[in-house]
């Protein structure tokens, strides 16, 4: 428990009072020092001093992403002088948001994911694998390099993709904790497979699952999860991030969603109305960073969909727990008369063990309506039937069926990179 904080066990009650007297702090130092809050407030006549409690924050409109984009920099509260590091967003919803971090706000960071991932019962004795990227402006790679060295834990940086060099690392260096995107793990069993490694002999033990969803909303494995839990028997945890919120939320052992660290962070989930959803309604995710100094956030919306879970966790923290994000809201796609998120689709396309890869591209049509595509990565014998199974599938759970393109190998990591080659994109929004 030696990097587990106190506050994330104390009552409700405690809780609170400690956020109120955080966000207080935070926004005289807005009022003070944010060229865009100053104007925000005085546009919408907020009187700071009036804000005294978590209910208050409603009086607050709320900020998104596209203010981020319009006003990059009327967020800075520092100046310039200070800034030791840039990162971004990747620009999969529009143009990349820059985000400039003070060295504060990197200690900061750091312990965020030091405390993360003692939550997911790391210790000093660790020896972790980041099967990530660490430049390219990509805040997680250096959130989790500097998070690791804080936790006393050792770390191997051999970066995203080359399952040859992966298997190579593991056999030679022995990590106990592999850090990858779920469906990049499978790629790995899949190669294990191909060259008579059984992953189960290796001395990897958990996995760290960034990037993509690992269980369904009653916290069951989903089809990606099972799927490497069929084959290799290491405990896996699901993360959920953003660059903007500067902070994570980790499952712990009991795999009940992401443990929310209320000194890092104000978390509502809230409707359409700008109001809380109630407990266990899903709703978009919307954050108020506390303890950044760079570019501090208040009600930022992110955009994603998911539902929060107020009852104390099993292992013995009574912070809030965010279950899997159902999807982001500008994602939503509305197809003839159905209402879907991408991580729908790829539920049912990973659920077909013969599509070895694959995009889920929205476009908008002639008619100015939604149509989805499916560029699809299979072998040459099974196009026909995998093309009756989805066309059974999707007529059956969806009602609706997108156009299937089998595409090649190069065709498909075209789409899945583009211009963004840090983190591998699933679904292109077109429309």
């Amino acid at each position: 428990m030696k990097h587990t904080p106190e506050i994330e066990f104390k009552s409700k009650a405690e809780i609170k009072r400690f956020q109120e007297g955080k966000l207080q702090g935070l926004l005289v130092y807005l009022k003070e020092y944010s060229l865009f809050y100053q104007r925000h407030f005085a546009k919408n006549n907020i009187d700071i001093a009036a804000i005294k409690s978590l209910e208050d924050l409603v009086n607050i409109p709320a900020t998104t992403k596209d203010d981020l984009q319009q006003y990059n920099w009327d967020f800075l509260c520092v100046p310039k002088s200070e800034i030791v590091e840039f990162a971004s967003t990747s620009g999969t919803l529009g143009k990349p948001v820059t985000l400039a971090l003070t060295d504060s706000d990197l200690h900061r960071l750091a312990y965020n994911e030091c405390i993360s991932f003692a939550c997911a019962d790391g210790t000093q004795d660790d020896l972790y694998q980041l099967m990530l990227t660490l430049d390219r402006q990509f805040m997680a790679g250096i959130a989790y390099y500097e998070g690791i060295r804080k936790l006393g834990a050792g770390l191997v940086r051999v970066g995203p993709g080359l399952p040859a060099m992966q298997w190579e690392t593991i056999e030679r260096l022995n990590p106990t904790t592999l850090v990858a995107v779920p469906s990049f793990i499978v790629k790995l069993i899949e190669f294990a497979k191909q060259n008579g490694i059984d992953p189960n002999k290796s001395s990897v033990k958990k996995a760290i699952c960034i990037g993509e969803g690992l269980r369904t909303g009653s916290f069951d494995l989903n089809i990606i999860g099972q799927r490497i839990k069929d084959s290799w028997n290491i405990q896996l945890y699901s993360t959920y991030a953003s660059t903007e919120m500067q902070t994570a939320f980790t499952e712990c052992t009991h795999g009940a969603g992401g443990h929310h660290h209320p000194e890092l962070l104000i978390l509502e989930v809230i409707g359409d109305d700008g109001m809380p959803v109630s407990n266990g309604r899903p709703g978009e995710v919307t954050i108020t960073t506390l303890g950044v100094q760079g570019m501090p956030l208040l009600r930022y919306k992110t955009g994603d969909i998911a539902v929060a879970y107020t009852e104390p966790c099993a292992c013995g923290r009574t912070t809030s727990r965010l279950g899997p994000v159902l999807g982001r809201k500008q994602q939503l796609i509305k197809l003839k008369g159905t209402t879907i998120y991408p991580p729908g689709v790829f539920e049912l396309l990973n659920e077909m063990s013969s599509i070895r890869d694959y995009v889920v591209e929205a476009s908008t049509g002639e008619l100015g309506t939604d149509e989805l595509k499916l560029h699809l990565l299979v072998s040459e014998e099974m196009k026909e039937d995998i093309k009756q199974k989805l066309f059974a599938i999707f007529q059956a759970r969806l009602r609706v069926v997108p156009e299937i393109y089998f595409a090649t190998a190069q065709e498909l990591e075209k789409l899945q990179f583009g211009k963004i080659d840090r983190k591998i994109r699933k679904f292109i929004d077109n429309r």
